[in-house]
């Protein structure tokens, strides 16, 4: 048995035994997407249910995705890979650039490249679908497409077996309405595994802990089988959450020693029986350091004092800096490019950018100031760039466009140096505070006119440390402006 072949058996194992297992079908189908995913070596998995109209595909489990690209808008079934709909396996090598995806932008966000679907059956009729989601340009082999289509068989009939799909067709038209809505507004719904209230106030605060730095969460999303008796499950284990960015299993706990006896004893035990599964046991002062290997450091430190909320977290900002980086790897191919920035606020970003880029690249920095003339501010160049770009393919990488007036200085003084050609990538465009326009080829976010910190970016030469981008407290800024 060669390692493809122990893989998908390992996978197929998984699957067959929590199926007929007594979990709940959520449990089921979670463990079953994740086991696809890892039998295919892949990044993420999703199973969708077609409404009883057939008009739309509602994401009912998920793994390796995020909540973003989940809660991205509604799926229309005759638009996005509508083949499936006749039940035909459908495999996608450019996602993003495919006319059967629906949201390319949302695709390339999340720096999906390959796409395998296959349909979920029940009585000769398609019902719905479930998608392998590969972050590397990939090939399906006719292996890979059978063993998907072994594991939607066994989702239908975990399905059928739970009657889920009789309750569904009563209540997709409610999930339906409510996914039109999140079309319409940016406003994202709360995850149904989010509860409306936790059973300690531990659960409370390191939920808002990991919303204030947009660290995706879902509380209690699976039960482990830790023990059986005559066939039926006697014991279980269900950790207080699930962190989809670190693929971690969090179990929060107090220092009372009985309790934490025994939660080892349950931990010592998952892990023997689930070995891929990689889980915690926290306490207050560890989770606290937990974020902190991460670097997201502790609420109330130092090194987030004055921020008032996370705009763009870590996750989402290399999620979009691969995006950037492979598009204009595709736009440059064969060409010589060289990156030009501006200290220092766009080294994070430049750093990050040129080690995704996969081409031969050169780079260099100019640096500026700003001195008053006739009470206006005017530009100086203090450092030039070291190298000529004379005839080669210049790309202006900024960290945040906003007035545009330094940006088109730059631009014209680099077009006097006769480049070959002259474009613009930007992580940030703060639009609203546009004076002159200047072109943007390349933009990660658009931003509202608020004071940001991070990644580079700093105020008064503080925050340019911190791993994310996010606001500064208004009241920082006018307690600065009345000294």
């Amino acid at each position: 048995m060669d390692n493809r072949e122990y893989s998908y058996f390992q996978a197929f194992k998984q699957i067959a035994r929590t199926a007929n297992s007594p979990l709940p079908l959520k449990s089921v189908l979670n463990a079953a997407a994740k086991s696809a995913a890892k039998g295919l070596k892949a990044a993420g998995c999703s199973i969708m249910l077609l409404n009883p109209q057939k008009e739309y595909l509602d994401v009912i489990s998920a793994y390796g995705l995020s909540d973003l690209y989940i809660r991205k808008g509604v799926l229309k079934a005759n638009k996005s890979l509508p083949e499936v709909l006749n039940g035909e396996l459908v495999a996608i090598f450019d996602f993003a650039q495919d006319e059967r995806t629906q949201y390319p932008d949302a695709a390339e966000m999340e720096g999906i490249s390959s796409v395998l679907a296959a349909p979920i059956m029940q009585k000769g009729e398609v019902i719905g679908e479930i998608r392998i989601y590969t972050r590397e340009p990939r090939q399906f082999s006719q292996v890979d497409k059978d063993f998907l289509t072994a594991v939607a068989n066994i989702v239908a009939v975990s399905l059928e077996k739970n009657e889920l799909y009789q309750v569904l067709k009563t209540e997709h038209e409610e999930t339906v309405t409510k996914r039109r809505k999140l079309v319409e507004t940016p406003k994202l719904p709360s995850s149904s595994l989010r509860p409306s209230s936790f059973g300690h106030p531990s659960e409370q605060e390191f939920a808002k802990l990991l919303d204030f730095y947009r660290i995706e969460w879902l509380h209690e999303p699976r039960s482990f089988p830790l023990a059986w008796q005559d066939g039926k499950v006697v014991e279980m284990f269900t950790p207080d959450f699930y962190l989809p960015e670190l693929d971690l299993y969090i179990e929060l706990t107090t220092l009372k020693q009985s309790l934490i006896t025994e939660k080892n004893r349950k931990l010592r035990r998952l892990r023997e029986l689930y070995p891929d599964i990689s889980i915690k046991l926290l306490n207050k002062s560890d989770y606290l350091r937990l974020l902190a290997k991460y670097g997201y450091g502790g609420l109330g430190g130092t090194k987030v004092k004055g921020v008032d909320r996370v705009l763009f977290s870590h996750t989402q900002i290399q999620r979009r800096v691969k995006a950037l980086a492979k598009r204009i790897s595709h736009d440059y191919m064969g060409r010589k490019l060289v990156l030009v920035g501006i200290l220092k606020g766009v080294m994070c970003f430049m750093a990050d950018l040129m080690q995704h880029i996969t081409l031969p690249l050169n780079v260099d920095f100019m640096s500026i100031s700003y001195y008053g003339t006739n009470n206006e501010s005017a530009v100086k160049i203090t450092k030039d760039l070291d190298i000529s770009i004379a005839g080669l393919d210049v790309l202006m990488v900024e960290d945040i466009v906003d007035t545009g007036m330094t940006l088109n200085y730059v631009l014209n003084h680099l077009a006097a140096h006769n480049p070959a050609s002259l474009h613009v990538c930007t992580l940030l465009d703060k639009r609203v505070r546009r004076l002159v326009d200047v072109p943007l080829d390349y933009i990660g976010f658009e931003i509202p006119d608020e004071f940001i910190v991070g990644y580079g970016l700093d105020y008064h030469g503080e925050y340019r440390n911190l791993p994310f981008i996010g606001m500064l407290k208004p009241e920082l800024i006018e307690e600065e402006g009345k000294k």
